[in-house]
């Protein structure tokens, strides 16, 4: 039995075309379902919904043999036991530190002032700012990021941005881009070695469906 784990949300409605062209059909919806696991049209291969922070940890662990996974989540996971053969060019935005537009963000640069950074992507932050030789005060948030400049929690904040109405309705100005986001096929590496004869075409019928 091959396990595919997915996370519910945009990534998730724009993978399903994908699974489709690969020949994978699931009986149900589990946009609608409150179901964890789905038999799909193939009996050995089945779908796992978690959550998406937690889809790496599901692969590497062997709880499921395949994932699909955002860049952002990878970086952070930075797990060893995993594959990445595939970027499937979904679930695309921009990863951008952003301010309150009165704060001099430039100027801080320039002078390499010591910044209070609000995000939850501690990884991601903490390389970018040490390549510019900044030393940054992280703050850990999961959620509302938006909120930490305006209260003066912090000075900015490392965030994902698809539209950029979430951060201007809270008058915030995105600044600089810290990376592209995509989504990614991700395998266990001791599952690929034991099952190579049925998760190598797999991985091909994924390639195929995203050309």
């Amino acid at each position: 039995m091959i396990t595919i784990a997915l996370s519910k949300g945009r990534i998730f409605t724009e993978t399903m075309p994908i699974l489709k062209s690969a020949g994978i059909l699931c009986a149900e919806n589990p946009e609608s379902s409150r179901k964890l696991v789905f038999e799909t049209n193939n009996k050995n291969v089945r779908l796992i919904i978690v959550r998406a922070s937690d889809v790496p940890t599901y692969v590497e662990c062997g709880g499921a043999d395949i994932g699909i996974a955002g860049k952002d989540v990878l970086d952070e996971y930075q797990g060893e036991g995993i594959y990445h053969p595939l970027d499937l060019n979904i679930g695309r935005c921009k990863m951008m530190v952003a301010c309150k537009k009165e704060f001099d963000y430039k100027q801080a640069v320039q002078k390499k002032s010591r910044l209070r950074v609000a995000t939850k992507y501690s990884n991601a932050a903490s390389d970018f700012f040490a390549k510019k030789g900044i030393h940054i005060d992280l703050i850990k948030l999961y959620g509302s990021m938006e909120l930490a400049p305006i209260v003066g929690l912090a000075d900015i904040i490392v965030d994902l941005v698809s539209s950029g109405e979430t951060l201007k309705a809270n008058h915030l100005i995105p600044v600089e881009e810290v990376s592209t986001i995509t989504s990614r096929l991700i395998i266990n590496k001791a599952s690929l070695k034991l099952n190579n004869a049925t998760l190598k075409p797999m991985i091909q019928q994924f390639s195929e469906a995203v050309k």
